[in-house]
């Protein structure tokens, strides 16, 4: 299958699995290599960011089900049950019906993906994923005409999310995509990072990843996916309009009310590490603009 899409990130940039498998130096050796294949997916990658570590990117994320600190979901999720998994698919689909997570991804190419990660607190990573296009999950399940939106949702298990035990926020989280945004080829249904099985802390067993969205647009533990011709509500942006749109696109430009959104803090930089400026879709304005032509970004934020 022909690569749909462009990046500039590298093995270099990935916060990497050294810790593992010593994967920083077999990345070295690749260089200035313009794709990689790994796992018989591909892999869009080029240079420049310093590189995290494993541990960062396992233990410094929000999943509010675990607790509002970062730390949380790491020290919290390993009690999260995630085998057997089934995903409801409804609304407006010719295929409706709760799928297993084999059923759902059977025959579909799973790829390595090398995304930034831009939080809407002004942090960021650069992560591995390895997933599946949304867009051909899509296709399996048959998208009837006049569907407009996809919508989201995650897992409840009071028994083993503390978060969700004491109410932090309103659950179950629920998130939602135009349905071009959804289809794009950027958009992944994500099992994996650096080709192992999703970590727990981080959406295990499957999360969406909108690369230049802000983070929280990413949900994690995804036990329902529906298709409607209506804008459906999303967590952050009915707890706080204000502060959380529901398109939610990096953009350095509009700031978030509490603090700028100009420049990011590169997780693993140090307490007094320089900040980065943040790009425009956190970088792929060159692959997604066209998607919002002719809208206010500052209106539709």
């Amino acid at each position: 299958m022909a690569r749909r899409w462009t990046n500039d990130l590298t093995p270099a940039d990935v916060t990497p699995k050294a810790m593992w498998l010593n994967r920083r130096q077999l990345m070295a050796g690749l260089g200035g290599a313009a794709a990689l294949s790994m796992a018989g997916g591909r892999a869009a990658v080029a240079q420049g960011l310093e590189p995290n570590t494993l541990e960062q990117i396992t233990t410094y994320n929000n999943f509010y089900e675990f607790g509002t600190g970062k730390t949380d979901p790491a020290a919290n999720a390993g009690a999260m049950v995630t085998d057997p998994w089934s995903i409801q698919v409804d609304g407006m689909v010719d295929r409706p019906g709760s799928y297993s997570l084999a059923e759902l991804l059977d025959g579909l190419e799973v790829e390595e993906r090398i995304y930034r990660f831009r939080c809407v607190e002004a942090w960021s990573m650069v992560v591995p994923w390895n997933g599946v296009e949304l867009a051909d999950v899509l296709d399996r399940v048959g998208v009837q005409s006049g569907a407009q939106y996809v919508a989201f949702e995650t897992i409840v298990q009071p028994e083993t999310m503390p978060g969700v035990r004491r109410g932090v926020i309103p659950f179950p989280y629920v998130e939602g995509l135009r349905l071009d945004e959804a289809r794009h080829p950027l958009t992944l249904l994500a099992t994996g990072i650096y080709g192992e099985p999703m970590p727990k802390p981080n959406g295990a067993p499957i999360r969406l990843v909108v690369p230049w969205k802000y983070g929280f647009k990413s949900i994690k533990s995804i036990v329902r996916i529906t298709l409607t011709d209506t804008q459906p509500p999303t967590t952050w942006n009915a707890l706080n309009r204000r502060e959380y749109g529901f398109y939610s696109n990096v953009n350095p430009e509009v700031d978030h009310p509490r603090w700028s959104q100009a420049s990011e803090r590169r997780i693993g930089g140090g307490l007094f590490a320089s900040r980065q400026d943040t790009l425009m879709f956190n970088g792929y304005e060159d692959e997604v603009a066209s998607l919002y032509a002719g809208m206010d970004l500052r209106e539709n934020y």
